[in-house]
């Protein structure tokens, strides 16, 4: 992938997932993400996956959607970054958790959005839903 002037316009640089995502190995729905790793996540038809919370923005018929575990480290924030335009909820504690920084570029090729997350150590859900396509690649990391 390369790094032009479309990838330097999002807020935070994005040159580790341009480093992951080509190798990302695949995963499952409802697979458990490692931090500091990327993901090729596979998706299913938007109205067979059964989400914990409701998505904040319901999807469109005819989309994809997943979800996936992941387990925060101590430090609580995280930053999940997506290959392609789709919608993330993180559900902590039974409830939707609100980003606390967003970043999105439509002119950075093989990555599209990025947001960042202030969570309490332990246990996680990424739901991911509206994606148009039937994959997306996730990275999990510790803000830079």
């Amino acid at each position: 992938m390369a790094d032009d002037a479309g990838c330097a316009a999002f807020k935070w640089p994005v040159t580790r997932e341009q480093a992951l995502f080509p190798a990302a190995p695949a995963a499952r729905p409802g697979a458990t993400l490692e931090t500091e790793a990327a993901a090729d996540l596979s998706l299913e038809p938007i109205d067979t996956v059964a989400f914990e919370v409701a998505p904040e923005r319901p999807p469109a018929s005819g989309t994809f959607g997943a979800t996936a575990s992941l387990v925060v480290p101590p430090e609580g924030t995280i930053q999940i970054t997506l290959s392609d335009e789709a919608w993330i909820d993180v559900i902590q504690d039974g409830r939707a958790m609100k980003s606390v920084g967003f970043s999105g570029v439509k002119t950075c090729p093989g990555i599209r959005k990025s947001l960042r997350f202030k969570l309490s150590a332990g246990p996680a859900t990424i739901q991911l839903s509206g994606a148009k396509q039937a994959n997306l690649k996730v990275a999990v990391l510790a803000p830079e």
